[in-house]
């Protein structure tokens, strides 16, 4: 098992962020899509963002932006790399990773064929499986099925995979280990219940040490030490 990174999603404050950062996070997640219950304002936010230690990596979060608009987003300081949450063809994206820009595309998977047509994207780009739900981008809580995803890690060992989903304090050293993820993304499940755009440290701090344990582990292979996603 390689050292698997962790990333916080849907920060909405600096405490939160700071606290996810000082719980060992290795990237942290703003969501700049408007349609969403952890939105920020890019204006607003983005002179923190821009404060936090560069060691974790400050991913900005949107949903079928026009290129304008994410080159624009990749280009801001304090942002290390964009997450694409909507139907961003491969072409799009392999348009913005052959500028040099860093970027995490996700996919709601809901069958076998949604993993087919992850492959369509370039080999460099960080995949991110998430749900899938009607109408929602993400964010949803709703858990993935571990064996699809497993699977994919497995036949796919050349792609940098995040797990994301419902993962959980409580479940994330069992889908962690059962899937093998290059890295895992939280959101729902280290919130304050009812509150999506406040953290619950505790939650938080539990779920960064799960991950801690497992890449402690006499069985882990480190592999990459730098912290971050890149």
């Amino acid at each position: 098992m390689i050292r698997i990174r962790a990333k916080i999603c849907g920060l909405t404050n600096e405490a939160d962020a700071r606290a996810a950062l000082a719980a060992g996070a290795d990237a942290l997640g703003f969501n700049f899509w408007p349609g969403s219950k952890r939105f920020v304002e890019p204006a607003e936010a983005l002179p923190w963002i821009a404060a936090l230690p560069a060691r974790v990596t400050r991913v900005a979060v949107m949903v079928d932006p026009d290129f304008s608009t994410a080159l624009r987003g990749l280009e801001t300081p304090g942002i290390d790399a964009l997450q694409l949450h909507g139907d961003e063809t491969p072409e799009f994206c392999a348009r913005l990773a052959a500028a040099g820009h860093r970027l995490i595309k996700a996919i709601r998977v809901h069958g076998e064929a949604s993993l087919v047509d992850a492959l369509r994207y370039p080999v460099e780009l960080p995949l991110l499986l998430d749900a899938y739900r009607p109408g929602e981008p993400g964010g949803t809580g709703t858990t993935i099925d571990w064996t699809l995803a497993a699977a994919f890690v497995r036949d796919h060992a050349d792609r940098r995979v995040l797990l994301s989903g419902g993962l959980t304090p409580e479940n994330v050293s069992n889908a962690a280990q059962r899937v093998r993820p290059f890295g895992v993304d939280v959101a729902s499940g280290v919130e304050v219940p009812g509150q999506p755009r406040r953290k619950d440290l505790s939650r938080m701090r539990a779920f960064l040490d799960a991950i801690r344990r497992l890449n402690l582990a006499p069985a882990a292979r480190i592999s990459g030490n730098s912290p971050g996603l890149y």
